[in-house]
């Protein structure tokens, strides 16, 4: 565990999580998708995932920005400029026509051009409209046990009030993992399915050439800026990135098990 902040405390976080990291990039669910039907699966688990994330963005920017109205200024001009530059990008982007659309949006047509089944989700989203919590959301969207202990972990973190541990699970659970996870992913999908998929893959480019080039080094910034010079958020830092990754293989080990019980089942 880290005990004290240096000049490059991100580079030492970074070491510490790297046997986390490995775990992670170099799960067989990658491996798994044999074909349009796994993808299908595959997606209708992962979809929970980046609509959760939305949340653990807005949450950010209601901590490290001004968003009640009157509006006055809050926190550091520097970090609300890198948190609103993340969020015009993930909830207002383009799709390959150049139109606006949230990354989730983006995932949602994704699924319908190959079939994949948005009910659940988009029952969630109506139960949630509708004022349920999300555990509540989560029931009425019959998802599985390992997509809503993957979200409800998510929202425990955002309920606890450490900014700087969600910024933790933002930049190396999420924004710093994703090029290396989906990398392959998607040049093994161009390869197998070319033009089937192409909202997808568009998707998974886009996420990885902005996490990558962009929104990694902003969101790194932002870590450095709320833990500073405190060993102890640091650590925090640490544990809950750490937390995230082992919630996302539990998340990928579940996506694994409903493939292997499709896989039965058709035999």
């Amino acid at each position: 565990m880290l005990t004290q902040t240096k000049p490059d405390s991100i580079a030492d976080l970074q070491a510490a999580l790297a046997p986390a990291r490995a775990q992670l990039v170099a799960h067989g669910v990658y491996q798994s998708l044999h074909s349009l039907e796994d993808l299908r699966v595959f997606m209708q688990h992962h979809v929970f995932a980046v609509w959760d994330f939305m949340s653990l963005l807005k949450a950010l920017q209601r901590d490290l920005t001004c968003v009640t109205v009157p509006w006055v200024p809050r926190g550091n001009p520097a970090t609300r400029r890198l948190i609103n530059d993340i969020v015009l990008e993930e909830e207002t982007d383009v799709d390959p026509e150049g139109r606006p659309a949230s990354h989730f949006e983006l995932y949602l047509r994704a699924m319908r051009e190959c079939g994949a089944d948005t009910a659940p989700v988009e029952r969630l989203l109506g139960a949630l409209a509708q004022g349920a919590s999300v555990a509540d959301a989560l029931a009425a969207a019959d998802a599985p046990a390992s997509v809503r202990e993957f979200v409800l972990d998510t929202f425990r973190l955002i309920d606890s009030g450490q900014t700087h541990a969600v910024a933790a699970a933002f930049t190396f659970g999420r924004e710093d993992v994703i090029p290396d996870m989906f990398r392959h992913l998607v040049h093994d999908l161009r390869q197998r399915f070319p033009g089937q998929l192409d909202t997808f893959t568009y998707y998974l480019d886009r996420h990885i050439q902005l996490d990558e080039e962009v929104h990694t080094p902003l969101a790194q910034q932002m870590v450095r800026e709320l833990c500073a010079d405190n060993p102890q958020r640091w650590i925090e830092a640490e544990a809950t990135a750490v937390r995230c990754m082992q919630a996302r293989v539990a998340l990928w080990d579940g996506i694994r098990a409903d493939l292997a019980g499709s896989a039965a089942e058709a035999r």
